[in-house]
């Protein structure tokens, strides 16, 4: 392990060579976001004159352990902090000009990290991709929603951790070049809400000029999206478990940040509490609605969904499993009191899978997340946009089997990262998973580099359209489906649209 000293508009870093990448870990983006500057928006970092090491992740933002993911990929919790706004950066050893791609992690708004060895960017870095992941204020601190209640000082604060998103890539776009990325060929990507974050950053005007193409992994642009009366409505409830009056900004600011986690994890508000805030101000529109107005123009997207989404969410419930055809009625009945018969006749109806629990996770992964993937791909192609959208379909065999393709399931596939401690636990091991994480990954790559992830010596992968609706099904036999939803389709269409999902860190 080498030094590596490269010199950005704040001072300069040190990083360090290892398995032939260059890499450096824990470059602060902006200003920790701790005392008067809590609920406020980033501010760039104060220069530095001396070098600074950068050999260690900084620590992620304040939040909950998630102990069904830690259960399942026997993850350790990482060390966070209320200063978590970092980056880290992995780069081909040659230097160069080299296309970028910046991963916005998921976990619902709420968890997750920069720094989990899944993100790993070695294999990026091998394949000629500068690769960089972030971290972002996460649950109350990142996306309380406080300006009607607290005064102008607070004005700004709505989607704070969008706006550190957005700082990043401004640090990115304005340093990368001196680490070897071309700062003209930035490729956003991200899963569940870091995929969220992706459909909402194409249409936030501060954030154009900052990347030129998008990867919406599980997410898209109506996932968590909430109305300021909405928003407000939450605060309320939020503040009360926080033994806050609106309006009392001294203590607001003068509590630890661990009371905001353990506020949330009391309220146990059910699906995405916190996210995404149409403010009028930095996120003027529904992320759909911008989209559909013209807001992402001529920019490539990628976006998919795993087949078995839901299945993560139900996996460790034996309720749900032992339950027969009444009680899961009943039990989505309480998920969605409009959810129409027809649309459970369908899925009950259908051969495979055969147990009734596994065939409603089929519903519940298509209203949540098949749905506003659709919705999200037909605008886009609606309105010129170049479009790719795929499923993934390999089945883990962990958990009798019952985790199936669910949530998640992709990132280390995508990554390149299948040696990485914990990803066993989740995907199994069997030798037919490397195939398929050499399509994807070598697809992403691609994508990165001439924003088209058809590559030679990969499957033929079409392009999106509204006649077709072509995706391409990564898995043991990797194929290409037309319109694989369109009875789905039909049989929802009359439904009122999801407007929310699950919680996940992942």
């Amino acid at each position: 392990m080498s030094g590596v000293i490269v010199e950005t508009t704040y001072g300069p870093v040190r990083g360090f060579t290892a398995h032939g990448v260059r890499q450096w870990r824990g470059i602060p983006y902006a200003k920790p976001p701790v005392g008067s500057r809590r609920f406020q928006p980033p501010e760039p970092p104060d220069p530095w004159g001396e070098v600074k090491s950068a050999f260690s992740f900084g620590p992620a933002s304040l939040q909950a352990e998630d102990q069904t993911l830690a259960n399942l990929v026997g993850a350790s919790k990482l060390p966070e902090s209320e200063d978590c706004l970092y980056l880290n950066i992995w780069a081909p050893a040659d230097g160069g000009q080299h296309p970028v791609m910046v991963w916005i992690h998921g976990g619902a708004y709420t968890g997750g990290s920069g720094s989990i060895n899944w993100y790993d960017g070695t294999a990026f870095a091998h394949h000629g991709v500068v690769l960089v992941t972030i971290n972002y204020r996460l649950g109350a601190l990142g996306f309380l929603y406080l300006g009607e209640l607290f005064g102008p000082a607070f004005a700004r604060s709505a989607n704070l951790g969008l706006q550190d998103q957005v700082a990043a890539l401004r640090w990115v776009k304005e340093n990368i070049a001196a680490f070897g990325g071309d700062p003209n060929r930035i490729t956003i990507f991200g899963e569940s809400a870091g995929a969220g974050s992706v459909a909402t950053l194409l249409t936030v005007p501060s954030a154009r000029g900052l990347f030129h193409q998008a990867v919406m992994q599980s997410g898209s642009g109506a996932l968590g999206v909430r109305t300021p009366d909405e928003a407000l409505a939450f605060t309320h409830r939020f503040l009360s478990a926080l033994g806050v009056a609106p309006g009392d900004a001294g203590t607001l600011l003068s509590l630890p940040g661990e009371r905001f986690v353990a506020a949330a994890a009391a309220l146990a508000e059910p699906g995405l509490p916190f996210g995404p805030v149409v403010d009028g101000q930095f996120l003027p529109q529904h992320p759909i609605a911008a989209l559909a107005d013209g807001a992402a123009p001529g920019i490539p997207v990628i976006l998919g969904v795993t087949r078995d989404e839901f299945n993560l969410f139900l996996a460790g419930d034996p309720a749900w499993w032992q339950a027969d055809e009444p009680v899961l009625r009943q039990r989505l009945r309480a998920f969605d009191p409009a959810l129409p018969e027809r649309v459970l006749d369908h899925y009950l109806a259908r051969r495979q899978p055969r147990e009734p629990a596994a065939k409603l996770s089929a519903l519940l992964t298509y209203r949540v997340f098949v749905d506003p993937m659709l919705t999200t791909a037909d605008i886009l192609a609606s309105r010129g946009n170049r479009v790719w959208m795929y499923r993934f379909d390999w089945a883990s065999p962990v958990l009798e089997g019952r985790l199936g393709a669910c949530h998640a399931m992709e990132i280390p596939f995508v990554f390149h990262n299948l040696q990485q401690a914990g990803v066993e636990r989740f995907t199994g091991d069997s030798p037919a998973r490397q195939p398929i994480a050499d399509q994807m990954h070598q697809a992403w790559v691609a994508f990165a580099k001439t924003g088209d992830p058809n590559h030679p010596g990969g499957p033929a992968w079409p392009a999106y359209d509204l006649s077709r609706r072509a995706l391409l099904a990564f898995g043991p036999e990797t194929h290409v489906e037309e319109d694989p939803y369109g009875p789905e389709r039909v049989v929802w269409r009359p439904a009122a649209p999801a407007s929310g999902g699950p919680q996940v860190n992942a």
